[in-house]
């Protein structure tokens, strides 16, 4: 009989470790791999899993109205740009609450007491919008609302996380999101410009839409007990903290996190912005320039779809780049050349290359971490990118009232620029990872 290879023959490639000399390495993944539960196995959780996308496609309604409704916001109320950007910033507020309290309300009333209490903070919200109250009381509920998205966004982002294939998953439920901001600035515009109602109608589209979330989530979600979490979870309370506080001390968690918060404000100030550029810079018509948001989220969606294929082939890191520098191609077009359908097109295609972004960037993490960091490091990413989502454009609409709503463009081309300059900063994949 042949002798056993040692570990010490040279001919014997050893693994090299995927962290920087000044990291500390995670732990020791343990031998014991736990089965985890499929999309469609048991039965109820291709429900849940329906109720989820349903609730993410509400949740980008909410995000991709603000675009859409502003210009009438403003109109309405007769407020500055700065004024007007408090929109934003309120939900902030109501997020960084959720993302403070989120296990303790897991706890208290489980995965059925998330699918109840969130949607009803939004329902509360826009019965409160759809009243026409004045403009500090919209503000000020808007922390509501974003009291409910960061409750749904931390809940079922991680419920996923616990299902097999998990990024592929991932991907279908940002791409919900994605149709709902495609879908929302159509409604909003069309009711506003052809059906000339007022901008808080579209709250009892909402409304509509939510009572049927909360119904779904509920029934879905109903055996999901707080004791039943509480049994579930007892086990990796201790455990879990020290994730955390060994994925804070890993290079790659805030690389990601300084990442996905710059990538959400480029985001959502396009997104949020561009009908009132549009029609104060473009000169376009309403109906017009409110179907260029429809056309930035619609290329968003297309675009986290289709190139996700692409992604993998290249690999996350190149592909990235490339994403990023086509988009300040065609950023610069939109900013240089003062052609109406110029810009609605470049803005659609810039939408299409920075959608797989976010996704990737959550891809990129799961392969330079071990994966018992995973839920806490892009956990703690996500929440930063939550912040991106309220200061950046708090800060766009604060230049724009004192140097007017034209510093847009190049406001967001600084932004890609600096987007690529963190990505560059990103880690390269070992070789026998590109393929995970």
């Amino acid at each position: 009989m042949a002798p056993l290879p040692s570990s010490k023959d040279p001919s014997i490639p050893m693994q090299k470790p995927i962290f920087g000399s000044t990291e500390i390495p995670g732990p020791v993944a343990s031998h014991v791999v736990e089965t985890k539960q499929r999309w469609n196995s048991p039965r109820i959780n291709t429900y849940r899993l329906a109720a989820i996308f349903f609730a993410f496609i509400n949740f980008g309604m909410n995000d991709g109205s603000y675009g859409a409704l502003i210009p009438y916001i403003e109109a309405d109320y007769s407020l500055s740009y700065t004024v007007t950007s408090l929109v934003f910033l309120s939900p902030f507020a109501g997020y960084t609450f959720a993302a403070l309290f989120s296990d303790r309300l897991h706890r208290l009333g489980g995965r059925r007491g998330i699918a109840i209490l969130a949607p009803a903070f939004k329902i509360i919200a826009y019965i409160v919008i759809a009243t026409h109250p004045p403009y500090p009381a919209v503000v000020t509920i808007l922390a509501l609302a974003g009291v409910s998205n960061g409750l749904l966004d931390a809940a079922w982002n991680a419920w996923i996380g616990t299902l097999d294939h998990t990024n592929q998953l991932l991907g279908l439920l940002h791409g919900c999101y994605g149709l709902g901001a495609t879908i929302s600035p159509l409604i909003a515009t069309t009711m506003i410009t052809k059906g000339h109602l007022g901008w808080w109608k579209f709250e009892y589209i909402m409304i509509g839409v939510v009572t049927l979330e909360i119904c779904g989530g509920t029934w879905a979600f109903w055996k999901e007990t707080g004791l039943k979490y509480r049994d579930d979870n007892s086990s990796a309370d201790s455990d879990e903290k020290g994730k955390t506080r060994l994925a804070l001390k890993q290079k790659v968690t805030w690389i990601c996190a300084v990442f996905l918060l710059a990538y959400v404000g480029t985001e959502v100030s396009l997104g949020g912005w561009i009908v009132t550029f549009m029609i104060r810079v473009r000169h376009g018509q309403p109906f017009a320039s409110g179907m260029t948001a429809t056309g930035f989220w619609l290329g968003l969606t297309v675009g986290r779809v289709t190139l996700g294929f692409i992604t993998p082939k290249i690999g996350e890191r190149l592909a990235v780049a490339i994403y990023i520098i086509c988009s300040l191609g065609l950023e610069l077009l939109f900013w240089l050349v003062p052609q109406f359908i110029v810009s609605a097109v470049a803005i659609s295609l810039v939408g299409f290359f920075i959608g797989p972004l976010f996704p990737s960037a959550v891809i990129m993490a799961t392969k330079l971490l071990p994966q018992e960091l995973h839920v806490a490091a892009i956990g703690f990413a996500a929440a930063i990118g939550g912040g991106g989502a309220a200061v950046l454009p708090f800060a766009v609409g604060a230049i724009a009232n004192a140097r007017g709503v034209q510093t847009l463009q190049p406001i967001v081309l600084a932004l890609l620029a600096i987007l690529l300059g963190i990505w560059l900063l990103m880690p390269r994949v070992p070789t026998h990872l590109h393929e995970s």
